[in-house]
């Protein structure tokens, strides 16, 4: 017999090679040998020089060797089987060349093992053993995942899925996977992976550089993340933050996406976020509950925020940047130029100097408490805090929140000429406290209860009806008015109030200037100095002369909303006949007055001749307790 007869075909190449050798003449793939049970392949020819045959095995051993095992399910099934028994699919018999293409297609740009990652921190490929080591008889073959082949036991890869890389197409990739990391955004790849953990500041710090909130991620930016369980192509960070749960990551992305100006936004919670976080602290050390019959959280602290008084010092262009990066101006047209709601009295607004400014803030159900928070401590309620307090002062003092609830209601719908049975009325309470999750919008209730927790009143100024994106009436929007705290003694509460801002379903922070000087020293919350700060003044009536609603009151009080408001608030009329409230503006807390230098030193720098830059470092213990407006636990 001629030695072209017992040839066997390389695997990858099909190139016939002698008996004689170990691996393959054309591409050196090491030659695989089939075997059948204990006995050799006598089909292999390998071993020794083909002279001899080896003895047949019996009928049974050699005909189960010769099973071809399905594609799908892996059966082993009959020689003369076309279909699979187990499954009923066709009999396919495996080619070079699908064998390479089933290679391309399950790596492409990808080296299995090892990964790419220490093949870098190496430096140079790991050299593949010229021989492949035949297993003793015995073991069972694995079969590959991918092409279902059946692999020896000591082989780590399959033979046909993952063949050896040569040298040349390791290098390529390696060089390919460098260059991709150079050229990488890593400003977004860092807001992606922090979306999945829950650390919200690579994001905020993704946003506030211009990045695309709707950016999706790509094939090869996958690759390099390399968590094919986690990231995949056309992924979003809105994605990431739904399929993890990140609803703080969530809400902040939305409002990048949503209607809430245009631009990059840059408040001072986001140019200091280390300040911010320890503002945040803050807030939460000052929440107290009275043990007595009205068990509400309440804070123990009086804190406004407003704008200072520096950024008049700054030039024009500056301050233009500054007002366009700060202030929400799609809420500050709908409230002051589209229809007279605020800044509309030139009293106020000229002669006394109070001019209120829309400031951005985020969307998706916690504007409210976002607003709250930026009025009083210039920061976002990011950790819930507020919305926690707010919701458990709601179940805890049901019993006094409730009744005067349920007597509103009936007069609201009295004038509707319609009734509520006691029904509907639990039904509807029950409803208003399963809003307790972030990202979920605020009722009437809920700001009254936040003027229980501040201890003063809140002003909304608000539209008048919820229209649509076209223009039209949607229904009527009940929020603007006055919400006072009066389940509390008046004695404990300040008569300085805050302001909010409705428009379409969102609620923004009114916040005015600091004036260089106080106009007048009225009276005021006892615990605060008038040459602490200034005094501004907000309206209690609209452009037409009335007198904003009061919310939240008895029968029996109905009819003495202006007593009510003269009783609760520092009130006065200026000289065009304009019942306004005057609200003394304090020191801000240590923390917030650093936080406001360090936002104001970010526009100094941009300045041609700077001013002197304030320190921003976090003040040490001692200096905390001697502030004038820190808590007791502080």
């Amino acid at each position: 017999m001629s030695s072209a007869e017992h040839k066997w075909a390389c695997e990858y190449c099909t190139y016939e090679n002698f008996p004689s050798s170990k691996k393959c003449t054309m591409c050196y793939a090491p030659r695989v040998v089939y075997l059948i049970s204990e006995q050799a392949d006598p089909r292999g020819g390998g071993g020794g020089g083909g002279s001899s045959s080896p003895p047949a095995s019996p009928p049974a051993a050699d005909e189960a060797g010769r099973k071809w095992p399905c594609a799908l399910c892996t059966y082993l099934n009959w020689p003369r089987a076309a279909k699979c028994v187990q499954c009923l699919s066709p009999r396919r018999r495996a080619s070079p060349l699908s064998a390479a293409g089933l290679h391309e297609a399950l790596a492409p740009l990808r080296i299995r093992t090892p990964s790419a990652e220490s093949l870098a921190r190496r430096g140079s490929p790991p050299t593949p053993s010229p021989r492949h080591q035949e297993p003793a008889a015995g073991p069972r073959k694995w079969a590959c995942a991918a092409c279902t082949y059946e692999n020896y036991p000591r082989s780590r890869r399959c033979a046909i899925a993952s063949p050896p890389l040569s040298n040349y197409e390791y290098e390529r990739r390696l060089k390919q996977l460098r260059r991709r990391q150079r050229e990488a955004d890593w400003g977004w790849l860092s807001a992606c992976l922090a979306t999945v953990d829950g650390d919200p500041e690579p994001v905020d710090a993704y946003l506030a550089s211009g990045g695309d909130p709707a950016r999706q991620l790509s094939k090869a930016e996958v690759t390099l993340l390399n968590r094919p369980a986690v990231f995949e192509p056309g992924l979003t960070l809105v994605h990431l933050a739904i399929r993890f749960c990140q609803d703080n990551i969530l809400s902040t992305v939305l409002t990048r996406m949503e209607g809430s100006g245009s631009g990059v936004k840059r408040v001072p919670s986001f140019v200091a976020p280390d300040l911010a976080q320890a503002v945040r602290r803050s807030v939460a050390t000052t929440l107290r509950q009275k043990k007595v019959a009205f068990p509400c959280y309440f804070m123990t602290d009086m804190t406004w925020f407003s704008l200072p008084a520096d950024i008049e010092e700054l030039p024009e262009m500056v301050q233009q940047q500054l007002f366009e990066e700060l202030l929400d101006k799609d809420a500050q047209k709908e409230l002051e130029v589209d229809a007279p709601i605020i800044n509309w009295s030139l009293d106020v607004t000229e002669r006394l100097g109070s001019r209120l400014h829309a400031v951005w803030n985020r969307t998706a159900g916690d504007c409210l408490l976002d607003s709250v928070l930026q009025t009083t401590w210039g920061v976002f309620d990011r950790e819930n805090t507020l919305r926690r307090a707010l919701f458990d002062s709601l179940h805890e003092a049901a019993g006094a929140f409730y009744p005067r609830w349920c007597e509103y209601e009936r007069q609201q719908t009295e004038r509707l000429q319609y009734s509520l049975d006691e029904d509907q009325l639990r039904h509807d309470w029950l409803q208003l406290l399963a809003l307790g999750k972030p990202g979920m919008p605020l009722e009437q209730l809920h700001i009254w209860t936040l003027a229980h927790i501040i201890r003063r009143p809140i002003i909304v100024y608000g539209v008048k009806y919820v229209k649509s994106f076209r223009g039209e009436p949607l229904g009527y929007a009940r929020f603007e008015g006055v919400y006072l705290p009066l389940l509390w003694d008046s004695s404990f509460c300040s008569k300085s109030p805050i302001c909010l801002g409705y428009t379409r379903g969102h609620f923004s922070a009114l916040l005015p200037a600091m004036p260089p000087t106080s106009h007048i020293t009225g009276a005021g919350a006892d615990q605060h100095s008038p040459e602490a700060g200034g005094v501004v003044f907000f309206p209690l009536m609209t452009h037409d002369g009335k007198l904003l609603p009061v919310h939240f009151v008895t029968r029996a009080e109905r009819g003495r909303e202006e007593a009510l408001l003269r009783q609760w608030l520092d009130v006065c009329v200026t000289d065009g006949g304009c019942l306004v409230t005057q609200c003394q503006l304090p020191r801000p807390p240590l923390l917030v007055a650093q936080m406001v230098q360090e936002w104001l030193n970010y526009y100094r720098r941009m300045c041609p001749v700077t001013g002197p830059v304030f320190p921003t470092k976090l003040p040490a213990a001692g200096d905390e307790a001697s502030s004038e407006n820190e808590s007791e636990g502080e």
